[in-house]
């Protein structure tokens, strides 16, 4: 039997286990550096509270990611615990999954972002609402509303994410909403930052397509997700108990369908002859297998093959950047901020998932709010709040290094500071660390290119997933590129089709 070797237990890594058990008599083995499943889409658990490290939908345009979420959990079929106790009416799906009497189910969750700036709340994406002006100002509204208009009449070369911001928003609603949090996100200017990681994420979003969105709303279709901006979706799967327990369940259904998980596995050498891997190194041990799939930063792959990469590639990958990422656990009380919306909630907090703080006086750059990813996610639902602050550091900075009560009370401090909390509300806190959270698109990455033609021409070897690509995919894309790298072992498709997901602006406009 032909052997797989995956390195990296996260959704890349374990879609292509799962795939290969299911289409092939592949078996995969996958090699794990922590004892924890998942990934950065993994779910950590504080007495009893449970948080989702950087917030993860489950929404996706793939029908075939899709399909693969429902095949391990059902969507809920009967009322979760807080569609109950609010009276919500809701179009639930023709199963009988109900979510009080059973673990293995997704919810249908409302999807509430906005943006927190001036101290006021504005929608995100930002919508053309009164209260959108009257938070502005007048002056502020006139100034973008003629900036939009410039950036309509005169387009600028898109060289960075600055420029590709403005040709989109214009400048005074790129200074107002993006200039500050992107540079929070990745430590560096946006004009310092290449347009690519815009092109990725914010995708087809556009101030006019946020208006056109508006003017459709009452005529579309919105059961058809081919139709809808992933920023402007308003509904979103959720697992009951978080993301990390979907893929708990596929790794679950990985080893009783044949296949293997090696926990506290790290590799940190690899063996290449005659332009194919021949084994992977971890703690002594050789591992050898007939495909190697790769979910690793790029910067750990190449520095893992030692001298058998060129210089050129080596000093790239070597100096490839990352954002690292901390996030906060508070269990309080209550929130200061109020809810102002006609949405309810339990206990009438405000209903958003996560809230993007836009204040400069601040380095927190959002606000998570697991009330309302799950009602499952909060040990006590009715009588406190459970939030997730979340911070971009670079791993070694000041941010980093802090201990963690130096960091817990200089996030309560942050908090405190822009009237979301009362310190004496703060119950219960935890800090989590995690590396290499972010692929980043500046320095080296110009000269990345470099580093793609090298591991593409290593025959069995196919990289997957956020960082196997050096690329700020989504959960499904990520999922995706696992999808097409099991197609190219099976010779129904090429590496360029796993380098081409997320890439196409035909892919984000419709499927």
């Amino acid at each position: 039997m032909k052997e797989a070797i995956i390195i990296g237990a996260g959704p890349a890594g374990l879609t292509a286990a799962y795939q290969l058990l299911k289409n092939t008599d592949i078996k995969p083995i996958i090699l794990e550096e922590t004892n924890v499943i998942g990934g950065i889409s993994q779910t950590a658990e504080h007495n009893g509270n449970r948080m989702d490290i950087g917030g993860h939908r489950f929404f996706s345009k793939s029908e075939t990611v899709m399909n693969l979420w429902q095949e391990l959990m059902p969507v809920q079929g009967k009322p979760a615990l807080d569609d109950i106790m609010l009276g919500t009416e809701k179009e639930f799906a023709n199963t009988e999954k109900d979510p009080q009497k059973e673990d293995d189910v997704l919810l249908i969750r409302r999807r509430v972002s906005r943006i927190f700036y001036l101290r006021h709340f504005f929608d995100y994406p930002i919508s053309l609402k009164f209260a959108t002006f009257a938070n502005m100002g007048l002056w502020r509204t006139i100034k973008a509303g003629f900036g939009y208009i410039a950036s309509c009449i005169h387009k600028r070369e898109e060289k960075s994410l600055e420029d590709f911001y403005i040709n989109r928003f214009g400048k005074p609603l790129y200074s107002m909403f993006f200039e500050d949090y992107t540079e929070k996100l990745w430590g560096v200017h946006p004009s310092q930052i290449a347009p690519d990681w815009g092109a990725q994420r914010v995708k087809g979003l556009s101030l006019s397509k946020a208006i056109l969105s508006i003017l459709k709303k009452p005529f579309e279709n919105r059961k058809d997700p081919s139709k809808v901006e992933t920023s402007l979706i308003e509904q979103f799967y959720y697992p009951k108990k978080g993301p990390g327990q979907l893929w708990e369940l596929m790794a679950k259904k990985i080893l009783e369908m044949g296949g293997e998980i090696r926990f506290n596995t790290p590799v940190d050498s690899i063996q290449l002859s005659d332009g194919k891997i021949t084994s992977v190194g971890s703690k002594g041990n050789e591992i050898k297998g007939d495909y190697y799939i790769s979910s690793m930063p790029i910067k750990d792959l190449i520095e893992s093959m030692k001298d058998k990469a060129p210089a050129n590639v080596c000093e790239v990958a070597k100096n490839l950047p990352y954002r690292d990422f901390i996030t906060v656990g508070l269990l309080v009380n209550k929130l200061k901020i109020k809810n102002s919306t006609k949405l309810k909630t339990v206990s009438n907090i405000v209903p958003d998932c996560w809230i993007y703080i836009q204040e400069r006086d601040v380095k927190i750059g959002r606000l998570q709010i697991f009330n309302n990813w799950s009602p499952y996610m909060v040990k006590d639902l009715e009588n406190t709040v459970w939030v997730g602050l979340e911070y971009f550091c670079s791993e070694g900075d000041k941010m980093w290094s802090a201990t963690d009560e130096e960091f817990i009370n200089f996030a309560i401090d942050e908090l405190v500071k822009i009237d979301i909390i009362d310190r004496e509300d703060v119950l219960d806190s935890v800090r989590i660390n995690i590396k290499k959270a972010y692929p980043a698109y500046f320095g080296v990455y110009s000269r990345f290119n470099e580093v793609r033609e090298f591991i593409d021409g290593i025959d069995n070897l196919y990289c997957v997933g956020r960082n196997g690509q050096h690329r700020y995919n989504n959960m499904d894309h990520s999922m995706l590129t696992a999808v097409e790298a099991v197609n190219a072992i099976c010779g129904k498709g090429s590496k360029n089709d796993i380098w081409n997901v997320n890439t196409e602006e035909e892919y984000h406009e419709s499927k």
